[in-house]
């Protein structure tokens, strides 16, 4: 039995799903075919710490100096980036609306 490996892609889901709080850490980790809770966490440690660079980093490497290897490209750091603020931007879109709704109540 190794050791499951996850994309960058399913790790942004995760990420994304619970903080979005429609889904239970449970309901995630069935969607995803995670086997334990812990690795959320892990993820969302990591996000919360602005660590998005460790999304890319393969089992067993933990870079911070340069946060990855030499061999990363610059534009796909950047393409990363990107990714990652514009997901944050649209929780945060879906965050406002839902606190013009509670004021409106």
């Amino acid at each position: 039995m190794g050791k499951n490996v996850y994309t960058s892609e399913i790790k942004w889901a995760v990420v994304k799903d619970k903080l979005e709080g429609r889904l239970t850490t449970k309901e995630i980790m069935e969607k995803y075919n995670i086997k334990n809770k812990s690795q959320v966490e892990t993820w969302m440690r990591w996000y919360k710490k602005g660590e998005i660079y460790r999304f890319d980093q393969p089992i067993g490497k933990q870079y911070t100096f340069g946060h990855g290897p030499e061999s990363a490209r610059e534009d796909e750091r950047i393409n990363n980036q990107v990714t990652h603020l514009k997901m944050e931007n649209e929780i945060l879109k879906k965050y406002l609306a839902m606190k013009k709704e509670w004021i409106k109540e």
